[in-house]
């Protein structure tokens, strides 16, 4: 039994198909089957039924899937041990972001954090806050940013920084005429949100009146800020924005922007991962490289005088 074997193993039970798994292991077809017949015949047992279609994991393959996992995130443990120890930063490190906040701050640090880590390599995937929960707690992913708190069993979290929420409000809207603007003035008759699955939208409609909202409920949704801007843009109403995104605006579309009144609605970011992760140093890095390029235009610390932090809310 190899290591190799169970990477392939996982591979087809991720596929379900062998061509593919194999191209996506970077060997052969029949290299991946023969390595995989050759485990089967090492336990005496079938962990595929080859017969359907897709391929399915039999009832003691889930169980050996289950077990691979296990062993290969403690084989990558070994050598995160390693590495830690001789302080070194090395290697991928694979990291789960949310799609609310992935295109305003990877760019912020990406390049930097490569610069100063030439032999660390970055692996950024977008995925929803609870693909990245399951990946951590599978070994899949090393750390995740998300909106926090989560209060999940197994995960730490460490706060990045608090992000203000802004209102972008066209010149066609009513508020437009107003320097700053506050939860009272939020109507769900004409505000754009976020669908569902994004934690943005809850953060959102936490602010909104319980009351209106059953009223009149919220008439027009879409998946991107991208969408919302234009739509409301359009005429459509006005939306909210982390005040990230908003930073990345065009110079023209910046007049649209609108502060709240003190205090100011924020959401929590934070570095998430396993209890049991290993990789102090990395955290310790990414965490600094960071705070210092969002210094002096964010919070980083939550100030209770001047901030109101959108705290116990679901993030999806």
């Amino acid at each position: 039994m190899t290591l190799v074997q169970l990477h392939y193993v996982l591979a087809v039970a991720e596929y379900k198909n062998f061509t593919v798994a194999a191209e996506k292991s970077f060997v052969t077809q029949p290299t991946l089957s023969m390595q995989i017949q050759k485990l089967e015949k090492e336990l005496n047992i079938e962990i595929f039924d080859r017969t359907s279609h897709p391929i399915k994991i039999t009832q003691i393959g889930e169980k050996i899937v289950a077990q691979a996992k296990t062993i290969l995130m403690e084989a990558n443990r070994m050598k995160h041990l390693v590495n830690e120890e001789k302080g070194l930063l090395e290697g991928d490190f694979v990291i789960g972001v949310i799609p609310t906040i992935l295109p305003s701050l990877v760019p912020l640090f990406y390049k930097t954090f490569q610069k100063n880590n030439p032999k660390s390599n970055l692996v950024i995937r977008e995925l929803q806050t609870d693909k990245i929960l399951k990946g951590i707690k599978d070994g899949s992913l090393d750390f995740g940013i998300v909106v926090s708190p989560l209060y999940e069993d197994q995960i730490m979290e460490r706060v990045l920084y608090y992000e203000p929420l802004v209102g972008y409000v066209p010149d066609s809207h009513r508020l437009y005429s107003h320097e700053r603007i506050n939860e009272h003035d939020l109507d769900t008759a004409d505000l754009l949100i976020l669908q569902e699955g994004h934690c943005f939208r809850d953060n959102v409609l936490a602010l909104c009146d319980a009351s209106k909202l059953k009223q009149r409920p919220i008439k027009l949704e879409s998946g991107s800020f991208d969408a919302l801007i234009k739509l409301s843009n359009d005429g459509y109403g006005m939306t909210l924005l982390p005040s990230l995104v908003a930073d990345d605006l065009p110079e023209d579309h910046k007049k649209y922007i609108r502060q709240f009144e003190s205090p100011v609605p924020t959401r929590e970011v934070s570095l998430i991962y396993h209890q049991s992760q290993l990789r102090d140093s990395f955290e310790k890095e990414l965490v600094n490289t960071i705070q210092s390029i969002l210094r002096g235009k964010i919070f980083l610390e939550k100030d209770q005088s001047n901030q109101q932090s959108l705290v116990s809310l679901p993030n999806k």
